[in-house]
């Protein structure tokens, strides 16, 4: 066992209290990983009660860690490598074998139960009493975590590990739409609809991929001027009177692509509104019912995105060799708080004020990122 400090969750009338916890040793399949930065995403928000989920709980699923110890089956990292650290999937069923982790389909016991897939628990509280994790396949939000080997991805010592963290969820989800789904081409337009960690992430890819027109829409301006930064060449309030005509007017003729990561209903139909005859638009499961009910859809391809439909062992060093390249500056998103200060972290996030924040365990230090 090791003793490990972590952020435990009771309900949404309690959310996170710092606490001592005892975490298991590694089976012969996992590894134990010191967190770095742990990334802060709107999903540990939204699963707070979840029936699903073990209460008390462990939540956090986008990190930086370095393996500690490993199992006696572990070959494909050792103590010392860094990692990122990625979802659970079960590597037999027919999605897996397709390579297509994301859509395993053993994914909500693997990741959203608190427990190993045999039912036992990782954390332990100091009653004795046991605390869910693997939440995810990750549990991060803590000091140590505790992973299938199949859940970690080396990449580089030299990457600051806040860059690492922001790239787990929210960004792998928007740019994977953007390059694995859409398949962005040269010259192609898109319209992305909400620009938080997910949209910005879709505006960067979108921009590495050279489209000639990338039309970004929010209701914040801090996050619309981002967007514009990051490569996106029409921005867009949201609030406008007419938003449907000030898009169409930017692409100039109608869009070859959309996505949205706000699940509104009105956002989606306009985002049908804005494609060609045969255009693809791609959402999360919460846009998918407007758009299968608009009358604008017709000969258009719907795609009903999962964390960016990646392969996060191939995906995630992809997006690493972008930004070191410069073309998927992710800094520009991040700001930094220590775990114990989540709460300043989220209500931030909500306000429009960070975009995308990263915990640092108690006893990390973290310098000024470049940029």
């Amino acid at each position: 066992m090791t003793t490990i400090s972590a952020l435990v969750s009771r309900s949404k009338e309690t959310p996170f209290t710092l606490e001592t916890l005892e975490l298991a040793d590694p089976g012969p399949d996992e590894v134990q990983v010191r967190i770095t930065a742990a990334g802060l995403c709107h999903t540990d928000l939204a699963v707070l009660g979840s029936p699903m989920m073990m209460w008390p709980g462990v939540l956090g699923h986008e990190a930086a860690g370095v393996i500690e110890r490993v199992g006696t089956n572990v070959t494909e990292v050792r103590p010392g490598d860094h990692v990122a650290t990625t979802v659970a999937w079960c590597g037999r069923c027919e999605a897996c074998l397709q390579g297509r982790p994301t859509k395993c389909h053993h994914m909500m016991p693997l990741n959203f139960t608190g427990t190993r897939e045999d039912g036992s628990t990782i954390l332990t509280a100091s009653d004795g009493s046991p605390v869910g994790g693997r939440f995810m396949g990750q549990s991060c939000f803590a000091t140590h975590a505790l992973l299938s080997s199949t859940s970690v991805i080396p990449v580089p010592d030299d990457i600051d590990p806040r860059v690492v963290a922001a790239l787990g969820c929210g960004l792998q989800t928007g740019s994977g739409a953007v390059l694995n789904t859409l398949r962005v081409a040269p010259g192609d337009s898109i319209v992305i609809s909400g620009t938080g960690p997910v949209g910005l992430g879709a505006v960067m890819a979108a921009a590495a991929s050279g489209a000639t027109r990338i039309v970004a829409v929010d209701v914040l301006k801090p996050r619309l001027d981002l967007a514009l930064q990051l490569g996106a060449t029409h921005a867009i309030d949201g609030r406008s009177d007419d938003v449907l005509a000030k898009i169409q007017e930017a692409v100039g003729q109608p869009a070859d692509l959309a996505f949205d990561t706000t699940g509104v209903p009105e956002v989606v139909l306009t985002d049908l509104a804005t494609l060609k005859l045969d255009g693809r638009f791609a959402a999360g499961a919460s846009g998918l019912e407007a758009a299968s009910q608009s009358p604008v859809m017709m000969g258009k391809t719907i795609h009903n995105i999962i964390a960016g439909d990646s392969v996060p062992l191939l995906f995630l060093p992809r997006l690493i060799d972008l930004h070191r390249n410069g073309k998927f500056p992710v800094e520009r998103l991040i700001s930094t708080y220590p775990m114990e200060d989540i709460d300043e972290a989220i209500e931030d996030t909500r306000a429009g004020k960070a975009t995308k924040a990263i915990l640092m365990p108690p006893g990390t230090a973290a310098e000024a990122l470049p940029g």
